[in-house]
């Protein structure tokens, strides 16, 4: 078991690529044969038939939006809330276990692969440097970099047992903190959805100002931290 592990690794970036290949056909292929009419129909078919399912592949992908309508989901009672934690966060555990692996054995690939984010490398090195595993803990929250600091990781000496214990604490701290406010505040979001769906007009430049804000805060912060990280060394 630990030879084919072993063999397995250094593959682990194509493996990725052709399950999301195989994942997206099945959800492309499901969707057109719903037995429902309308594409907003079809779509809430096949959550409901495939949920935990669609989660797992979203959460390695650590897209929010999964996440979220899982919480709608278990509001309505379509999925076990428990459940959708469990998953969610195991999808986003082995996602940052592809990257990481994806760094620790192929390196010349990602050498080339990401020559124009050297800056970024650079700078999950100097976090990994200050920090140490709490910065782990913390990359699923650091837009732009989620993907640059598993690799980052790989390429280092770091153990990778202890990366995979704080990767999946960390991945299930991720789920629950993006699924339960959602299933909470599900009436109140639901109510939103439905003024945005007949109010379409008035929500597409609210969420343009509301997203563009979002990132011009987040990419603010990102570089005041590299600001720090790079003075201090």
């Amino acid at each position: 078991m630990k030879e084919l592990f072993r063999r397995i690794q250094p593959h682990s970036g194509k493996i990725l690529a052709i399950f999301l290949i195989l994942f997206f056909s099945f959800l492309a292929y499901n969707l057109y044969n719903a037995p429902v009419d309308g594409l907003e129909e079809k779509f809430v078919y096949l959550l409901r038939k495939y949920g935990y399912i669609i989660l797992f592949a979203w959460g390695m992908l650590e897209g929010e939006a999964g996440l979220i309508m899982a919480g709608l989901l278990a509001h309505t009672g379509d999925m076990n809330l428990y459940i959708a934690i469990f998953v969610a966060g195991l999808g986003g555990f082995a996602g940052d276990q592809v990257y990481f692996y994806i760094g620790r054995f192929n390196k010349d690939y990602v050498y080339k692969k990401f020559r124009g984010q050297r800056r970024k490398f650079a700078f999950a090195h100097l976090l990994l440097k200050k920090h140490g595993w709490p910065i782990i803990f913390m990359q699923r929250y650091m837009y732009g970099m989620r993907t640059i600091i598993p690799i980052s990781i790989g390429l280092t000496r770091y153990d990778a047992r202890m990366f995979a214990f704080i990767n999946l604490i960390s991945a299930w701290c991720w789920a629950a903190l993006t699924i339960v406010p959602v299933w909470y505040f599900g009436n109140e979001i639901i109510i939103v959805l439905e003024w945005t769906k007949k109010h379409w007009y008035f929500a597409i430049p609210l969420i343009v100002i509301l997203g563009g804000s979002i990132i011009f805060y987040i990419n603010k912060a990102t570089k005041k931290v590299e600001k720090g990280v790079i003075n201090e060394n």
